[in-house]
């Protein structure tokens, strides 16, 4: 058998996370994954390694959702096959002002992060706004259109018309559905 490995860098502030109490969130995703995770807590390296490519992969993205603000029940739908976590990079939008950045962080969480659980419950997807980053779990439909609202929001349209937009996604997703039955 072939043995694969990747090294992912991690926040080393999410490094504790990523191992859990005892070790369980570590454990856990080296077994639903098949996969063996070394961790080096100093530096936030995280290597992968296995033989069974899907496992990799998917223990790969759980330890990057993790790394990205994800709380590891949240990072763990992503072993459902039809899961995917998406990365919207605060950077591309906001340059290199740490006052855009902040602006635009607060925009997409809201006043008491009202705007964020929105997005999730029109979306039915999971949302973390960590550092330069935007973490988007869901199916893949649903977070497509998570990831336009949140860009949308980014690009400055305004919080009325991307909701609107969201519900309006969500009529037609039902609508089709319902069709399909």
């Amino acid at each position: 058998m072939v043995e694969y490995s990747y090294e992912l860098k991690v926040p080393r502030n999410r490094v504790a996370v990523i191992i859990g109490k005892e070790g369980s969130v570590k454990k856990d995703i080296e077994e639903s994954t098949k996969t063996k995770l070394n961790i080096d807590s100093k530096e936030g390296d995280v290597f992968v390694s296995g033989e069974d490519a899907l496992g990799l992969y998917t223990a790969r993205e759980i330890v990057k959702a993790i790394g990205r603000g994800f709380n590891p029940d949240i990072a763990k739908l992503l072993l459902k096959a039809d899961y995917i976590f998406e990365v919207v990079d605060l950077n591309e939008f906001a340059g290199k002002s740490k006052d855009t950045m902040l602006r635009l962080k607060g925009r997409v969480i809201g006043k008491e992060g009202k705007s964020r659980k929105l997005i999730e419950e029109l979306t039915e997807c999971s949302i973390s706004v960590f550092g330069k980053t935007i973490g988007i779990i869901g199916l893949p439909e649903a977070a497509a259109n998570a990831r336009q609202a949140v860009e949308s929001l980014l690009r400055g349209s305004t919080h009325a018309n991307v909701y609107k937009w969201l519900e309006k996604r969500r009529r037609d997703i039902k609508r089709k559905a319902i069709l399909e039955l």
